[in-house]
This record gives C-alpha cells, structure tokens and sequence, in this order.
C-alpha cells in the first residue's frame, strides 16, 4: 500500500503513538493523533496531500462538572 494516509498509520503504529481514524469530511480521512500536551489534527486527502492542525497546551485541571455543563452549553447547536 502506497498511498501516503498508510504510511501515516504505520509511522505512528511504529512509533507506538495512539490514534483515531475518522471520516466527517467527504473529501478526507482524519486522524486525530494524542501525545503529552498536544493533540494533533491531519486530514488526508485522495491525491496524499495532509492539512494538519496541532493543538498544544498544557494538562492542567481547570474545572469540574460545572465546566463540562458550560463547555456543552456555550457549544450547543440552537433548537428549531
């Protein structure tokens, strides 16, 4: 198997990194890779070309319950 998104898939199996293979874009497979203190976005596309989005930050506990209420809340689409 030739095709970039597979050499992707070994790299991070190899490099025993934990991953999530998901498609919600007609156009692309994302996988949504997880490492200490970031969490790492790549969309590949059928012609191999990659977007990728890196998120970094720290662990640090910032709330509990109520923060999870709120994070759903503020996120929530309107009803009709």
């Amino acid at each position: 198997m030739s095709h970039p998104l597979y050499h992707l898939l070994n790299q991070l199996e190899a490099a025993r990194i934990h991953f999530t293979v998901g498609r919600y874009r007609p156009d692309s497979v994302l996988v949504t890779l997880t490492t200490v203190g970031e969490r790492v976005e790549v969309d590949v596309f059928a012609d191999g070309n990659m977007e990728v989005s890196r998120f970094v930050g720290r662990e640090n506990i910032v709330g509990g319950v109520e923060l999870v209420a709120q994070i759903i809340s503020d996120s929530a689409e309107p009803s009709a």
